[in-house]
């Protein structure tokens, strides 16, 4: 793939697909198939931010999770310069640690009956059993304080919290495995415009201080020129067009492109 090669890449898909079972009658199952995704390439470059955009259902959030192999595909996928799409379920939970998702629906992807601690400190002790309590709870304060928020929410449970602090919350959740990768998934799309800028500015902090990369699937484009490097656009399933940030709002090649970026 000759996308931009300045710097190595952390993750690259290869003629990526995805399609859903369509389910007819009772004698007949299985009526077709609907192709979510459609033979996407695409690269996410180590400590750099990648934009993912398009319309509801134009397959930007089924190839996120394809990557993650949290949704089942088709094609190539290499992380961390190793192949990991034919490999088994158990070999790919040893590798979530080192690339983590943030979702949209902060409220939802955060368990009701468990602490803030808990949360946080859910993962440090799947991936880290030998922690001892200590310094798993010494870790999830340090990360809680790396976004932004205070020890004195960790006994308070996710309806406790406004919307931000959930999102700031769950990107703790991610960033306590000190991961390699996050996709985050419109993750300010239900968040006010001045939370959604504290939001972009902690991101850009904690991508410089952690050289962490990026996956930022959304259908903003002021915040995806806000915080991109580098831009796919996402149409039907399919890669309309990509280049760096300045060259896609700024000289846009593709019509669907124009659109996107003339109705912000």
């Amino acid at each position: 793939m000759d996308f931009y090669a300045n710097t190595p890449d952390i993750m690259a898909g290869e003629n990526i697909s995805v399609d859903f079972p369509i389910h007819g009658s009772f004698f007949r199952r299985n009526a077709g198939c609907i192709s979510a995704v459609k033979d996407v390439s695409i690269v996410i470059h180590r400590g750099q931010t990648t934009g993912l955009v398009g319309e509801s259902g134009s397959g930007k959030t089924t190839l996120g999770m394809a990557l993650l192999r949290l949704e089942k595909s088709k094609g190539k996928i290499i992380f961390m310069g190793n192949a990991i799409h034919d490999l088994n379920p158990k070999a790919v939970r040893q590798l979530r640690r080192y690339m983590q998702p943030v979702f949209q629906d902060s409220c939802g992807a955060l368990n009701p009956a468990m602490t803030v601690e808990e949360i946080i400190g859910e993962g440090l002790r799947l991936h880290y059993p030998e922690m001892q309590r200590d310094k798993r709870h010494d870790t999830v304060i340090n990360t809680l304080c790396s976004v932004g928020l205070s020890a004195q929410i960790l006994d308070r449970l996710p309806h406790e919290l406004s919307g931000g602090q959930r999102q700031r919350v769950a990107l703790a959740r991610a960033l306590a495995l000190k991961p390699e990768l996050i996709v985050l998934d419109e993750p300010t799309s239900s968040l006010d415009r001045s939370i959604q800028a504290q939001l972009v500015e902690l991101l850009r902090n904690i991508q410089k201080t952690y050289n962490i990369a990026y996956l930022f699937i959304s259908h903003d484009m002021k915040i995806v020129r806000a915080l991109s490097h580098y831009v796919f656009v996402m149409r039907h399933g399919r890669i309309v067009e990509h280049g760096y940030a300045r060259q896609i709002f700024e000289d846009p090649k593709d019509v669907y492109t124009q659109t996107l970026i003339g109705a912000t």
